[in-house]
C-alpha cells in the first residue's frame, strides 16, 4: 500500500490524525499520572509470632521452624527467611516472580489460612501469629512533628487531630503515625511494704486487674424491654487506683494501695522507639495515597489541608518535611521534561544545520508529533510519567528520528533529481517503508526481554518497553504519512534535473574514496574489524560493573548499632549527642533520627529496619547530592573514633529494586559457633581489602544474660513454681503489668514495680524475697535459686530457606564498585574450607544482578528468534540478514571505549543503552542492505551499486547518529542515565562506521562482488 500517496491525496484525514495527536498529547501531559520511579510489587509478607519469655533458640525450635514447615506448603513460595529473637519470631515470605500484583492478595489469603491452621500447634504462651502483608505501603508524604513543651496527652491529641483531618483529603488512603510518647501508670511498691502486708504479689496484681476488667453483668427484663446491666470499671482516675483496697477477703485486714505504694502517671521508662528531628523529640506523620492516584495532586491537596489547619494547630507545634514525594516528583519530572525538550531541540537544530531548515522542520515536527502521541497513549494505557518512561523517549530518540530522516532524505534526493514533490514522496516511502517497519519491529524486540521479564527488575522497567514500543510504531506511522505531507508543503528544490547527481559534494566524495579503499582491501578491513572487536571484548573485563546507580536524592542514611542487647536508652543518649554534631556540619540541611527501628517506608526502594533496641538510623538531608560522599566518609571516621563500641555504617539511596548490603557472603549450617567462625574468617579477608568499608555480619554479638539456677527440689517443698519465680524477677526489674487503664480510646498500662533504689541495682536481685505458698510467707529468693549465673548466648538466629544462615556484609568504598571488589576477594573467600554439611553462596548486588539477568536471559532467546525471523522475512534470503547480525557484536567497541574513558560502570541502564544501540545499528544496516539490493535489481553492477547505495545512506546515518549523540548530552548529568548515555554515545559513534564501512565490505565479501579500480 502506498501510505505516502494516500496521506497526500487525503490531507484532511492526515490532518485529523495530527490534530488528535496534538490535542491528545496536551491532554496527556496535563492528566497523566506522575511518579518519581515506577511502582513495582514487593512480593513479601512478614509473619510475626510473639512468644514472651522464650529464648531465641526456643523461639526458633518451637515456633519458627514449625511455622516455616507450614508456610513451605505454599506452591507460590520463592524464598523464606526468618529471624528468631527472645520472645519473638519474624518470618519473611517471598513469592515467586511469575505471580503478578493482581494475584498477590489471593496468595496472602492462602498464607493466612496456612498460618491460621497452625495456631493450635503453637506452644502454650505463644501467639497469636500476625501476617503483615501491607508493610510495603509507601508513605511518600512524610513529616516530622515537633511539639516542645506539650504534655504527652496533648501531643497524642494533636496527632489524633492531624490524622483525622488528613484522612478526609481526596486521594489519601492511609496515615501512619510513629514515635508518639507512651505513658504508663506506675505503682511503685517497696519490698518492705509488700512483705509487711503479708499478701502474695500475685494477689496484689489480681486485685488491680479484677477492679478494672470489662465484664458482662447480664440484663433484666422490665416489661417488654430487655435492659442491659452496666458494670462500669472501677478505675477511672489515678486517685481511684490509689484508693483501691487490698487485703484478705472477708476480713478487715485491708489497706489502701496509696498506703503501701506510690502511684504516678508518667512516660514509660523504656520506650519501644523514639524519633528526633534536628535534635528535638518528634513524632512522624506519614501519608500514603490511593494506589492509582496522581501523587503530585494528592501531595498538593495534603499541603493545602495542612495550610488550612494552621490556625487550629496550637502555637509551638511545627511540621517539618522529611520527604515530600510530590515535590520530588514534580521537580524531577519537570527537569526531565526540560532534558527531553533540550534533546528534541538539539535534534531539530542539527537537522536544520546539515539539511536546511525546511527538512529540519519537517523531521522536527514529525518528532514532536511522535512525542505528543506517545504521551497520549501513555495516558490511555495508564502508564505514569516517571523516570523510566520519560527516559525511554530519549533512549528511542535516535530510532524515532531515523524513520523520518530516511523518508525526508529520500524525498529530497528524488526532488533534486527532478521529481515532483508528490511523486518524490510516494517513491521515497514506497522504497523504504517495509524495511523501516521491519527494522522498527526489530528495535522494539530488542527491548522485549525487559518487557517480558517477570522479576522485580522487569516490573520496574516495564514502562521502558511499553513506551519504546508505542513510540517506535508511531514514529513509523508518522514517517510514512505525516512526513510526506509536510514535505509536500515545505520542501523546495531549485533547478533539479533528472540527470543531476545529488551526491557530488566534497563530504560525499571523501566518503566514496574511503569506502573504495575499504572495498579494495576487504580482507584487511574485515580482519581489522575482527581484531578490534576481540580486543574490545577483552577490554570489557576492565570496565566497572554495577547493578543500579545511586539516587539523585540529596539524602543518605547513617545506621548506628550498639552491641546486641543494648538498652534503647543508651542508643538514644548517643544519638542525641550525634544529632547535635551532625547539624553543625556544613552542607547538612536536616537530620531525622529513628531509635529502636527504622522509619516508615517513605519510598518504595527504602527497606525499614524491624524493631531492635540496639539500633538507630539517621536520615540526613544535604544541600546537594555532591556533598554526600564526603560527609558520609567524615561521619564514618569521626563517629567511629568517638563511639568505638558502636557499629556505624553509611548508605546511599539506590535507584531501582534491591536492598541490603552490596557485598554479601552467606554460610549455611547447623552449629552457630561454626557459623561465627566462618564469618570471622570472611571478615578477615574483607578487612585486608582497603576498598571495603562497613564490615559486619547479621548475627552480631552474642548477648549477655542472667540465668537463675532454679532448685526444683527446694522450690517444691516451699511451694514455689517457676512461673512465680519469673513473676517475682519481672516485678523486681522491669515491673509487671497489672491491668489497663482506659481513657477515651487510649489504653494505658498499669505497671507494678519496686522503687528505683531497689529496682535499678541488679545486685539487689539476690536480696529479693519470694512468696512461699507452703509457708504462707515470703522467703529469700536464694532458697529456691542456687545462683544467678551470667552467660552469653545467641539472641539473634537468622535462617534462610529453613537453614541457619549467617551473612557477612560489606560496602564498597566510594569510587569503587561492588563487582570490582568482589573480583578481588572472591577467590580468597571461596578458598575457605567448609565443614561437611555447610555451604557458601554470594548475595548482595551479585545475586540481585544475576537474578535480574537470568530473568532477562530467559526471555532473550525468544526475542532474538523473533528478530532473526523478521530480518529473514524482510529480505527472503539468508546472506543479507547474516551481514546485519555480524556487525552487532562489533558495536561493543565504541561502548567499551566510552565507558573506559568516562570511568563509568556498565550498569543495568547501560545494558538498556546497548540494546537501544543494537536496534539503531540493525535499522541502519537493514535500510542500507535493502538499498544495495534495490540498486542491483535496477541493473547496476555490483561495485557501483554498493558504493552508490552506501553514499546515499551517508547523510541519514550521520544525522541520526549526530542527533542521537548530541541529544544524550542532557542525560550525562543524571545519575541514573549517565552510563546509559555514554554507552549510546560511544557505541553509536562507532556503529555509524560499522554501518557505512563494515556493512558494504561484508556485502561485497559474502556476495563475492569484485572491485577493480
Amino acid at each position: 500500500m502506498d501510505f505516502a500517496r494516500y496521506a497526500i491525496d487525503k490531507p484532511v484525514n492526515t490532518w485529523l490524525l495530527i490534530i488528535i495527536l496534538v490535542l491528545g498529547g496536551w491532554w496527556g501531559i496535563n492528566t497523566v499520572g506522575r511518579l518519581e520511579d515506577p511502582a513495582f510489587t514487593l512480593k513479601q509478607a512478614v509473619v510475626v509470632t510473639p512468644y514472651p519469655g522464650a529464648s531465641a533458640i526456643e523461639v526458633e525450635q518451637e515456633v519458627t521452624e514449625h511455622l516455616e514447615s507450614a508456610i513451605q506448603q505454599l506452591g507460590q513460595l520463592k524464598r523464606i527467611t526468618s529471624k528468631s529473637v527472645p520472645g519473638r519470631s519474624e518470618i519473611t515470605v517471598e513469592i515467586q516472580d511469575t505471580y503478578t500484583g493482581q494475584q498477590i492478595p489471593q496468595i496472602w489469603d492462602e498464607l493466612r489460612r496456612k498460618v491460621g491452621d497452625f495456631q493450635r500447634n503453637l506452644p502454650e504462651g505463644a501467639g497469636p501469629t500476625m501476617v503483615n502483608d501491607d508493610f510495603s505501603d509507601v508513605f511518600g508524604i512524610f513529616y516530622a512533628v515537633t511539639a516542645d513543651g506539650f504534655s504527652i496527652r496533648e501531643i497524642r491529641d494533636i496527632a489524633r487531630f492531624l490524622r483525622r483531618q488528613l484522612l478526609t483529603v481526596d486521594g489519601v488512603a492511609k496515615i501512619e503515625i510513629r514515635g508518639l510518647p507512651e505513658e504508663a501508670i506506675y505503682v511503685d511498691l517497696p519490698n518492705e511494704k509488700l512483705i509487711s502486708s503479708g499478701l502474695p504479689l500475685s494477689q496484689v496484681i489480681s486485685s488491680i486487674q479484677s477492679e478494672n476488667a470489662v465484664q458482662s453483668a447480664g440484663a433484666a427484663r422490665i416489661g417488654d424491654l430487655n435492659v442491659r446491666i452496666s458494670n462500669e470499671p472501677g478505675l477511672d482516675s489515678v486517685a481511684n487506683i490509689e484508693a483501691l483496697r487490698i487485703g484478705r477477703a472477708g476480713s478487715t485486714e485491708q489497706i489502701s494501695l496509696v498506703d503501701m505504694a506510690t502511684v504516678s502517671r508518667e512516660a514509660v521508662e523504656i520506650p519501644d522507639h523514639e524519633i528526633r528531628y534536628d535534635g528535638e523529640r518528634a513524632f512522624t506523620l506519614a501519608v500514603a495515597g490511593v494506589a492509582d492516584a496522581n501523587i503530585v495532586e494528592v501531595g498538593r491537596a495534603v499541603s493545602r489541608a495542612l495550610d488550612d489547619l494552621r490556625e487550629q494547630i496550637p502555637l509551638g507545634v511545627e511540621l517539618h518535611p522529611i520527604y515530600e514525594q510530590h515535590e520530588v516528583v514534580d521537580e524531577a519530572i519537570n527537569d526531565f521534561i526540560v532534558n527531553l525538550a533540550t534533546s528534541v531541540a538539539i535534534v531539530i537544530g542539527v537537522l536544520c544545520l546539515f539539511m536546511g531548515w525546511r527538512v529540519g522542520l519537517v523531521v522536527g515536527l514529525t518528532l514532536l508529533l511522535t512525542v505528543l502521541g506517545t504521551v497520549f497513549m501513555m495516558r490511555i494505557f495508564n502508564i505514569e510519567m516517571e523516570r523510566i518512561s520519560l527516559g525511554a523517549l530519549i533512549i528511542a530518540m535516535g530510532m524515532l528520528v531515523d524513520n523520518a530522516i530516511v523518508i525526508a532524505e529520500g524525498m529530497l534526493i528524488n526532488m533534486q533529481r527532478g521529481m515532483k514533490a508528490h511523486k518524490a514522496a510516494s517513491d521515497a516511502a514506497a522504497r523504504t517503508q517495509w524495511p523501516l517497519l521491519g527494522a522498527t519491529l526489530i528495535g522494539i524486540m530488542a527491548f522485549s526481554g525487559i518487557g517480558l521479564s517477570q522479576d522485580t527488575t522487569g516490573e520496574f522497567l516495564f514502562s521502558l518497553f511499553a513506551v519504546i514500543g508505542m513510540s517506535l510504531l508511531l514514529s513509523w506511522v508518522l514517517a510514512v504519512t505525516v512526513t510526506p505531507l509536510f514535505g509536500e508543503y515545505l520542501l523546495k528544490v531549485r533547478g533539479g534535473t533528472a540527470g543531476e547527481d545529488p551526491y557530488k559534494g566534497l563530504f560525499y566524495q571523501l566518503y566514496r574514496q574511503v569506502l573504495q579503499g575499504g572495498l579494495r582491501a576487504r580482507t584487511l578491513t574485515v580482519s581489522g574489524l575482527i581484531l578490534i572487536t576481540v580486543v574490545s571484548f577483552w577490554s570489557f573485563g576492565f570496565v566497572k560493573q554495577a547493578f543500579f546507580p545511586d539516587s539523585n536524592t540529596p539524602m543518605f542514611f547513617v545506621d548506628y548499632r550498639l552491641a546486641q542487647g543494648s538498652d534503647i536508652r543508651a542508643v538514644a543518649r548517643d544519638i542525641e549527642q550525634i544529632d547535635e554534631y551532625v547539624m553543625s556540619l556544613p552542607g547538612v540541611e536536616s537530620v531525622a533520627s529513628f531509635i529502636g527501628q527504622g522509619a516508615s517506608r517513605f519510598m518504595l526502594t527504602y527497606e525499614p529496619q524491624q524493631p531492635d533496641s540496639a539500633y538507630a538510623q539517621m536520615i540526613i538531608r544535604t544541600q546537594d547530592r555532591s556533598r554526600i560522599d564526603a560527609l558520609a566518609e567524615r561521619l564514618r571516621l569521626e563517629l567511629g573514633a568517638s563511639y568505638p563500641a558502636a557499629d556505624i555504617q553509611t548508605r546511599r539511596i539506590v535507584f531501582g529494586p534491591g536492598g541490603g548490603a552490596k557485598i554479601e557472603a552467606r554460610f549455611a549450617g547447623e552449629d552457630p559457633r561454626e557459623l561465627r567462625r566462618l564469618a570471622d574468617q570472611v571478615l578477615e579477608v574483607f578487612a585486608a581489602n582497603d576498598k571495603l568499608i562497613d564490615l559486619r555480619h547479621n548475627w552480631y554479638q552474642r548477648e549477655l544474660i542472667i540465668a537463675p539456677q532454679f532448685n526444683e527440689e527446694r522450690a517444691r517443698i516451699a511451694g514455689v513454681a517457676r512461673s512465680e519465680l519469673a513473676q517475682t524477677l519481672e516485678f523486681a526489674t522491669t515491673g509487671v503489668q497489672a491491668g489497663t487503664y482506659r481513657e477515651s480510646d487510649e489504653q494505658i498500662p498499669i505497671i507494678i514495680r519496686p522503687p528505683d533504689a531497689e529496682r535499678l541495682n541488679v545486685e539487689r536481685i539476690q536480696e529479693r524475697l519470694i512468696w512461699s505458698a507452703g509457708e504462707q510467707r515470703y522467703v529469700p529468693i536464694t532458697q529456691v535459686v542456687d545462683q544467678f549465673a551470667t552467660q552469653a548466648e545467641d539472641t539473634l538466629i537468622m535462617r534462610r530457606d529453613r537453614a541457619r544462615t549467617i551473612t557477612v556484609q560489606a560496602e564498597p568504598r566510594p569510587g569503587a564498585t561492588a563487582d570490582e571488589v568482589l573480583r578481588e576477594i572472591r577467590s580468597a573467600v571461596e578458598a575457605i574450607p567448609l565443614p561437611p554439611g555447610y555451604s557458601m553462596s554470594w548475595g548482595g548486588e551479585f545475586e540481585a544482578s544475576a537474578e535480574a539477568q537470568q530473568s532477562l536471559g530467559a526471555q532473550l532467546p525468544l526475542s532474538f528468534v523473533v528478530m532473526l525471523i523478521i530480518s529473514v522475512l524482510i529480505f527472503g534470503k539468508v546472506r543479507q540478514p547474516l551481514i546485519i547480525w555480524l556487525v552487532v557484536p562489533m558495536s561493543l567497541v565504541g561502548v567499551v571505549a566510552g565507558l573506559l574513558l568516562s570511568d563509568l560502570p556498565f550498569s543495568f541502564t547501560a545494558l538498556l543503552g546497548f540494546l537501544s544501540l543494537s536496534g539503531m545499528l540493525m535499522k541502519n544496516a537493514i535500510v542500507l542492505v535493502d538499498e544495495i539490493d534495490e540498486q542491483l535489481r535496477e541493473g547496476k553492477a555490483g561495485a557501483p551499486a554498493i558504493i552508490d547505495a552506501s553514499v546515499s545512506r551517508l547523510r541519514p546515518v550521520f544525522l541520526a547518529a549526530a542527533t542521537t549523540i548530541l541529544g544524550m548530552i542532557p542525560l550525562l548529568g543524571d545519575a541514573f542515565f549517565a552510563s546509559m548515555a555514554v554507552t549510546i554515545m560511544g557505541g553509536l559513534a562507532f556503529a555509524s562506521v560499522l554501518t557505512l564501512v563494515a556493512v558494504p565490505v561484508l556485502y561485497a565479501l559474502l556476495f563475492r562482488i569484485k572491485f577493480s579500480g
